[in-house]
């Protein structure tokens, strides 16, 4: 009995499943009938490989190349920005509507069309889908359309209207001065009242003249990619002629930046300058001149001492294995490593004392921290800075990016009470540096400054 009732529900459920899975069939083939009757446009943006656009001000034409990349074919020969063209093609491959105005469309100028025109070609060789563009509908802002061979007059929404309106700048590529400004290898800068080079070396720079010092890596090439990103506002030349130069005054430009690149003999050169309100550029590989916006040019005119870095020492403190300081008679040094199977900061004694990493860390990011107040550069002699005898001596071991042991080495000279800076002389580096003195309240007085408080007896016993 039991059994013959479980077989009579399992029919009953299996019927209604039936009954439940062809509605749903039903429902989703009536959601793709609706979707595809709202779409005026619809095919695979993939198979497009042409675009075109004809308006009363002319014809703008894109194709696909060999490699699949977007190009510009009329009203010129030019690369295509690759993200606007795919954001157009996204709208117009699957172009909806939001109403039929006319099912069977009558007199099509009274709708403005065809204002403009928009055709598709498909990679599978057939005819054009052609959009007829009217004007827009004073109540909303919407688009009149029609399809060619579709009878429909229809109504696309107001959102489509930065799709439909793309100018040629909106769809050429704009980022045409574009280089690998880590192929850089050294960078001139001419200016107004201003001339600097600096060069690259490992994984910094080095600014060559007016001074000879290390520059700030950062700054640098982040003006290296600013260079590089210049994007074209207005395209003021195609073909650049000593005539389109000399009009834009860039045969005397206001800054000139010529780039070294790692490729051999291979030299960019980069004028820029102002015409009117516009900023313009040109460089020694492309025949066009363009007009850019951003503040590239007042970056460009910073002083060298600008681009210099600050920072007295370069390494990472979480590197350091070992430091040592040496202030008159007293010197102190710990070093990280393991003791009795323990590992950490030790004093460098005898006794192997354990030290305060806490203390001896916080020192040596401190020391890491330095930066210059201001520059000595050619000092003449060191004893006018109390280096002859230097009154303290600060030297911290890292690991260099090849894991051999690297020592910076620090002198101190005099201290400025007024201006509360004291000398520090970089061993590795021909100036000096004036810096805030504060930083000398966290040298040890005594090996107990750096070393690991003992614990009271009463904690011990517990």
């Amino acid at each position: 009995m039991k059994l013959k009732t479980t077989l009579v529900l399992l029919a009953a459920f299996a019927a209604l499943l039936a009954v439940v899975l062809l509605f749903e069939s039903k429902d989703r083939k009536a959601a793709a009938v609706k979707e595809k009757e709202g779409k005026l446009v619809d095919v695979a943006s993939a198979d497009v490989r042409k675009i075109e656009i004809k308006r009363e001000d002319g014809t703008i034409a894109l194709e696909k190349d060999a490699q699949g990349a977007w190009r510009l074919t009329a009203p010129l020969q030019a690369g295509a920005d690759a993200t606007e063209v795919e954001g157009l093609l996204s709208a117009l491959s699957s172009l909806r509507f939001e109403r039929v105005v006319e099912a069977n469309a009558g007199d099509l100028k009274a709708y403005g069309i065809p204002g403009r025109e928009i055709s598709l070609w498909l990679k599978d060789g057939r005819a054009p889908l052609r959009i007829l563009i009217g004007m827009e509908n004073p109540l909303d802002q919407s688009f009149f359309a029609k399809r060619d061979g579709d009878p429909r007059l229809v109504l696309l929404a107001s959102s489509l209207k930065s799709a439909l309106e793309k100018k040629l700048i909106d769809l050429r590529d704009k980022d045409i001065f574009k280089f690998e400004a880590a192929g850089v290898k050294s960078v001139r800068v001419k200016a107004k009242d201003l001339s600097w080079e600096a060069v690259r070396e490992g994984d910094g720079w080095l600014l060559q003249s007016p001074v000879r010092a290390l520059a700030d890596r950062i700054k640098v090439e982040s003006l290296l990619d600013s260079i590089s990103a210049i994007k074209a506002k207005e395209f003021l030349s195609e073909d650049k002629s000593a005539a389109d130069v000399k009009r834009l005054g860039l045969d005397k430009p206001a800054c000139e930046v010529t780039l070294s690149m790692t490729a051999a003999g291979k030299t960019l050169v980069f004028s820029l300058g102002k015409v009117g309100d516009k900023s313009c550029a040109m460089n020694s590989e492309s025949g066009k001149i363009v007009a850019f916006e951003g503040s590239l040019l007042a970056d460009l005119e910073k002083k060298p001492d600008e681009l210099r870095d600050k920072k007295v020492a370069s390494f990472s403190s979480w590197e350091a294995d070992k430091v040592f300081v040496k202030k008159g008679a007293f010197e102190l040094a710990a070093l990280r490593e393991k003791v009795n199977d323990q590992d950490g900061w030790f004093l460098d004694t005898a006794a192997k004392d354990a030290a305060d990493a806490a203390k001896v860390e916080a020192f040596i990011r401190r020391i890491e921290g330095l930066e210059a107040a201001a520059f000595i550069d050619n000092p003449t002699g060191l004893s006018a800075y109390g280096l002859d005898r230097p009154g303290a001596e600060i030297r911290v071991r890292t690991k260099g990016a090849d894991g051999k042991p690297v020592e910076t080495a620090l002198l101190l000279g005099t201290e400025d009470t007024e201006k509360k800076q004291v000398v520090v002389k970089n061993a590795k580096l021909d100036y000096l540096f004036r810096v805030d003195a504060s930083f000398l309240q966290d040298f040890p007085k005594d090996a107990k400054d750096w070393k690991t408080a003992p614990v009271p007896a009463s904690d011990a016993k517990k």
